[in-house]
């Protein structure tokens, strides 16, 4: 397969045209369109919803939910307000595709937007957008918006239709917890950005109390070209119950660093040729394939993998965010569960005892090791403390805690055995494969 030919892209198709981000650029590669048929009566609400279901599209930030069954779940026909929230809070370590499509190709989203909002019964849309995207996903977005309301793509009974759709932009303050959706709609209210317990569920009880369905950004963005292209060309594209594309954001030891849309279970050395390989000529030595948050694993193993969620999760790790972070021989695994670490420990909330103070905990004891004051008993604690918080917390914070340093200890128990064993001095030092 061609993997780099522009027909598979969905997100990505208009990155090569001149101000891609523009309404004339996105207009020249069907934009809008499926919008269109949904103003004229062409497309109902039970269309898209079953377009959607069909397609195979999963939730793209990090859960994997079908999306299409999320959307069912709005009561769309009861009486009152309801919302369609973007998350565009991208923050998951080693995630970089959202801004990318806030930059450049921000009327997708809006156009995904406003489908889902109609398919839900949803007259009010929220993108909430991190706060770190001043620079420039954030104008880009803005200008956008502005240009759809201007050319009458939103706002009340639009082109006569009787459809309202009201599309508004809010920037959070840069907390990784508001990324969980509850904490995300706690924030757009106003209040500190803690999750809140489940049940009520959003599609329930969101906003304000009201119906509510939170989707990422890339998900809402891959609505139009599933629309227009069709669910069957979109879910052909992966294998499946992983269907459609999946944009990779590849960091750390490869030659070539960056976000790639490609289809949904790709090989991992052909997603690894594609990024010029390992650099420096080195070896593969681990791989977190979904964002920190996903249990790392071991060159070999991933090397027999196709990314997608149901081959991740067979081999014990997750999909995830497509968050791609490639290590090499010369990392050494006790300073990198660190700092991942230092991260969950920084962004908890400290709603919950286990993860406010376990993380600490975590964080303390893998400190103590590189300091070289390591005591051998310390490697069982740590996977003891990880998992007393694993799945003893409100959000999905403390398995993000937890999973690294289980996963971490499991495939590389060695290295962390050998800094207690030489007072904090690594094995790829002692090894001579230290980077210079």
């Amino acid at each position: 397969m061609n993997y780099r030919e522009n027909e598979n892209l969905v997100a990505f198709a208009p990155f090569g045209l001149e101000n891609s981000w523009t309404l004339d650029a996105y207009r020249s590669i069907g934009g809008y369109q499926s919008w269109q048929q949904v103003l004229s009566g062409e497309l109902s609400a039970d269309d898209i919803i079953d377009k959607v279901k069909a397609s195979g599209l999963r939730g793209r930030g990090g859960a994997g939910f079908p999306t299409g069954l999320k959307w069912s779940f709005m009561p769309r026909n009861a009486p009152g307000q309801k919302y369609i929230v973007c998350n565009s809070d991208e923050s998951e370590p080693g995630t970089c595709h959202d801004r990318d499509i806030l930059r450049y190709n921000p009327h997708a989203l809006i156009e995904g937007m406003a489908i889902a909002g109609y398919a839900m019964g949803a007259t009010v849309g929220y993108n909430y957008i991190r706060g770190e995207f001043f620079a420039e996903p954030v104008p880009r977005f803005e200008s956008a918006l502005r240009e759809a309301y201007e050319a009458g793509l939103l706002g009340q009974n639009i082109n006569g239709s009787g459809i309202d759709f009201d599309l508004h932009m809010f920037v959070g303050a840069g907390a990784y917890i508001c990324g969980e959706e509850t904490g995300l709609l706690e924030s757009l209210e106003g209040k500190p950005g803690r999750p809140r317990f489940k049940p009520p569920f959003p599609a329930n009880y969101g906003l304000y109390g009201k119906p509510t369905t939170v989707n990422n950004t890339y998900t809402l963005a891959s609505v139009p070209t599933i629309l227009r292209k069709g669910p069957e060309w979109f879910a052909a594209l992966g294998p499946e119950k992983s269907g459609g594309a999946a944009i990779y954001s590849v960091s750390g030891h490869v030659e070539k660093p960056g976000n790639y849309e490609l289809p949904m279970g790709i090989p991992f050395p052909d997603l690894l040729e594609i990024c010029g390989g390992i650099w420096k000529g080195r070896k593969l030595k681990a791989v977190i394939p979904g964002g920190s948050s996903v249990p790392v694993m071991p060159g070999e193993v991933i090397m027999e993998c196709n990314m997608d969620y149901e081959s991740l999760r067979e081999a014990g790790s997750a999909l995830g965010t497509g968050a791609v972070v490639v290590m090499d021989e010369t990392t050494c695994m006790v300073r990198m569960l660190e700092r991942i670490s230092r991260f969950y420990y920084a962004e908890s909330c400290g709603q919950c005892t286990p993860c406010r103070e376990g993380t600490g905990w975590l964080n303390r004891v893998i400190n103590r090791v590189i300091d070289g004051k390591g005591r051998s008993e310390d490697l069982d604690m740590l996977v003891e403390v990880a998992n007393k918080i694993e799945g003893h917390t409100i959000c999905a914070l403390g398995d993000a805690a937890a999973w690294p340093v289980q996963s971490f200890i499991k495939h590389y128990r060695h290295e962390f055995a050998y800094m207690i064993e030489h007072g904090g001095r690594s094995i790829v030092e002692a090894d001579g494969k230290a980077a210079a």
